[in-house]
C-alpha cells in the first residue's frame, strides 16, 4: 500500500505527468540503486525469490520475471534481481539502433490499471547491447533477450535482421524471445503467419533456447498454426502474450483512442485464455511464459495453473511495484507449482 499511496503517486508526477519521462527517470534511479552493493544486498534479503525450477534447460531461481520493454537496453540489470525477479528479459532490441516512434507514445490509464504504448522498438541497437552485457558480466539470474525487426528493414529482409542481432547477442543470452507480435512496427505481425514464421525460425540457428512471442489478438486457429510451426522447428517455448490492439474494457478512457498496444488489467482474461489454449493444444509439452495483466498473486497463480511454466510482469509492476513480485513469490513458496 505504501507503494500505491506514496511512491507511485510521486513517480507518476515525474516529468509533469509525461509517462515516458517518468519511466526514464525511474529507470535511472533503478540503475543507480544497482550500483550500490549494500543496497542491493538489503533488497535481495527482503524481496527474495521462491519456487526454483528448470524450464527449457535453464535453471530459474524464481518463476517471476521482468518482461521486455521495461529495460530495453539493459541499463539497470544489477538492480532487477534484487527486487525478487527470477529472470530478466531485455529488449526488444533491433539490429539497427533506432529512436522509435515520435513522442508522446506512452500513456497511462490509471482507472483501468493499463498502459498504451506505441514506442516502436526504441533502442540503442544489438551491438551496443552486446557491449554493455559483455562489460557487465554474468547476472545472478537468467537473462532473456527479445529481438525484433528494425523499422528500416523491409519485411522480406527481416530474417537477416533477426539473425544479425542473434549472432552478436548469443554469448550473453540464456534464451531469445523472437518478437513477431508488437503492433507498433509496420508489417511485423505478418511474421506470425505460417510461412513467414517458418522461414524465420528455420534461419535462426543457435544453441540458445528460442521462444516465440505471440499477440493476444490471434484467433485460436492462428494460434494453432503458430504452435504447429513452433513444433516443426524445435522452438523451446512460447511467450503469451504481447500487447493488444483491442480496447475492450477501456472504451470510456479519454486516451483509449490513442494508437498502440494496450497492456495491463484489461488483458488479464485474454492472456489467460491464450495460455490455457496453447497448453491444451500442446498437451503441456511446450513451456509457456505467461504475461499480460498480472496484477496480483492470484493472477499469477491462475496463469501457472492454466499451464504457464513462468510468468512475467510489466504493467502490473508499474502499478503495484516490487511488492507484487514479493507477494507472488511468497504465494508460490508453498505449495510449489509443478515444473513444466
Amino acid at each position: 500500500m505504501v507503494y500505491q499511496q506514496v511512491v507511485r503517486r510521486a513517480l507518476f508526477r515525474l516529468g509533469g505527468g509525461d509517462a515516458e519521462v517518468a519511466h526514464e527517470r525511474t529507470l535511472g534511479m533503478t540503475r543507480r540503486l544497482g550500483a550500490l552493493p549494500p543496497v542491493v544486498a538489503g533488497l535481495r534479503r527482503y524481496f527474495g525469490r521462491s519456487a526454483p525450477r528448470e524450464v527449457f534447460g535453464v535453471r530459474f531461481p524464481g518463476p517471476v520475471g521482468l518482461a521486455a520493454g521495461m529495460d530495453k537496453d539493459g541499463v539497470a540489470l544489477r538492480a532487477w534481481p534484487a527486487f525478487g525477479f527470477g529472470f530478466v528479459e531485455v529488449g526488444t532490441v533491433t539490429w539497427h539502433a533506432q529512436p522509435g516512434n515520435p513522442r508522446p507514445r506512452l500513456y497511462r490509464l490509471p482507472a483501468n490499471e493499463a498502459v498504451i504504448n506505441r514506442m516502436g522498438f526504441n533502442n540503442g541497437g544489438a551491438v551496443a547491447l552486446a557491449a554493455r552485457l559483455a562489460a557487465l558480466g554474468p547476472l545472478r539470474v537468467p537473462l532473456g533477450v527479445s529481438i525484433g525487426k528494425s523499422k528500416v528493414t523491409p519485411v522480406d529482409e527481416a530474417v537477416e535482421d533477426y539473425r544479425s542481432s542473434m549472432r552478436v547477442l548469443e554469448p550473453h543470452a540464456d534464451y531469445f524471445a523472437v518478437n513477431v507480435s508488437s503492433p507498433n512496427t509496420p508489417g511485423l505481425r505478418g511474421l506470425q503467419d505460417r510461412g513467414a514464421l517458418g522461414a524465420l525460425l528455420a534461419a535462426l540457428e543457435t544453441p540458445v533456447p528460442v521462444l516465440v512471442k505471440i499477440a493476444p489478438d490471434l484467433t485460436d486457429e492462428a494460434i494453432g498454426e503458430v504452435l504447429e510451426v513452433c513444433a516443426a522447428h524445435g522452438v523451446a517455448g512460447l511467450i503469451a502474450t504481447n500487447t493488444t490492439i483491442s480496447r475492450d474494457g477501456v472504451a470510456d478512457s479519454p486516451v483509449a483512442a490513442e494508437q498502440g498496444g494496450l497492456s495491463g488489467r484489461p488483458l488479464t482474461a485474454r492472456a489467460l485464455e491464450v495460455v490455457a489454449f496453447a497448453a491444451k493444444e500442446t498437451g503441456g509439452t511446450l513451456p509457456i511464459i505467461g504475461v499480460g495483466g498480472l496484477h496480483s498473486a492470484d493472477d499469477a497463480t491462475r496463469m501457472l495453473d492454466a499451464g504457464a511454466s513462468l510468468v512475467q510482469l510489466y504493467t502490473g509492476f508499474i502499478y503495484h511495484g516490487p511488492g507484487l513480485v514479493r507477494a507472488i513469490n511468497r504465494r508460490l513458496t508453498s505449495p510449489e507449482p509443478a515444473t513444466r
